[in-house]
């Protein structure tokens, strides 16, 4: 299952990593619907909000299909059908929404049939491992390129940060039968994951990957890939990978950097929460108060610090890692879906 993801990138950057092409092979960056409620996070969980990719043709019927916009929804769906006031009295989990029931829950299967498919954006998830001392949390994503780059520049065409997960997801708008405003919610579709990951999780489910822009396209498009041939594209995907995290991540309340550090299993001490660290923290986000990408983002940035290069350059989350102790970093661990 997908119970926790991150999404640290400000609002206009996450524009930019989800630029893509129209049909006439043009450029184009997703426009954010009320960017303004988009809040960045190390560590989201059900019921808080996260970014997603929908077809425009969703808010505006005469919209070409093809065309993307981003918008800020509620994790865990609430079906269209629901007739209680409050969405919080809903009786069942719907965060996350097995692929071989997707058709078949009536939770999901009317909004899968009108076309309501989207992508859920992260930088990765996490999933956590049970053993004998307890459960041991995992931090998975796409591999990065080597000349991934940690700060973006203003005027970069490219994008050439921190490539994001695209998630298969489906939505739904819930009206209140009191009135008052529409609420966009979303479910993350799963899949069986690889006897290779599969020893992460007991239940053996991962979330459903779309490894790539033509598949993106093909998910979206609700108006020319119809339903049957879009859930052909939900299959176990290969291209990830994966390190163990602290157990930081494990309380909501924590959203840093830390969450998602790389450690090294059987290390005498683990991250933690203390004042120091706090101070340095705090030190990391006042010393880019003059950058430019500073007022994309409500949080200190955090860097892919498991990319390997010859002359890695160092970088916030490097003296971040040193400052805790965490001088020798992990290699992340290439895994099968």
């Amino acid at each position: 299952m997908c119970g926790r993801t991150a999404c640290s990138l400000g609002a206009d950057n996450l524009r930019r990593a989800c630029a893509y092409r129209d049909r006439r092979g043009l450029r184009r960056q997703p426009e954010w619907i009320q960017a303004e409620r988009y809040r960045p996070s190390y560590n989201k969980g059900p019921q808080s909000r996260g970014p997603v990719l929908l077809s425009r043709r969703h808010l505006q019927q005469d919209a070409d299909s093809s065309e993307r916009v981003l918008m800020d929804m509620r994790w865990g769906l609430v079906p269209s059908w629901f007739k209680k006031d409050d969405p919080s009295k809903m009786q069942f989990n719907t965060s996350n929404c097995r692929s071989d029931t997707m058709l078949k829950k009536s939770s999901y299967k009317g909004a899968l049939l009108k076309g309501k498919r989207c992508v859920v954006l992260a930088d990765g998830f996490y999933e956590w491992q049970q053993h004998s001392r307890g459960k041991q949390p995992y931090f998975i994503y796409f591999p990065q390129t080597k000349d991934a780059v940690a700060e973006e520049k203003e005027g970069d065409e490219e994008w050439r940060g921190w490539r994001l997960l695209t998630m298969a997801g489906i939505f739904d708008c819930w009206e209140p039968p009191s009135g008052g405003e529409m609420l966009y919610t979303y479910t993350i579709i799963t899949v069986d994951a690889s006897k290779d990951v599969s020893f992460i999780h007991h239940r053996q489910v991962r979330a459903a990957i779309l490894d790539g822009d033509e598949a993106i396209r093909k998910w979206l498009d609700f108006a020319e890939v119809p339903t049957q041939e879009a859930v052909k594209l939900i299959q176990p995907t290969e291209n990830i990978v994966f390190h163990p995290v602290s157990t930081f991540v494990n309380s909501m309340r924590n959203n840093t950097p830390e969450c998602l550090a790389p450690i090294e299993l059987g290390a005498k001490k683990e991250v933690e929460a203390t004042p120091s660290s706090k101070v340095m923290l705090g030190w990391l986000k006042n010393s880019q108060e003059g950058s430019p990408q500073k007022k994309e983002n409500d949080l200190p940035r955090w860097t892919s610090q498991f990319i390997h290069s010859p002359s890695p350059k160092k970088t916030s989350a490097d003296i971040l890692q040193q400052w805790l102790g965490k001088e020798g970093e992990p290699a992340a661990k290439k895994c099968k879906a």
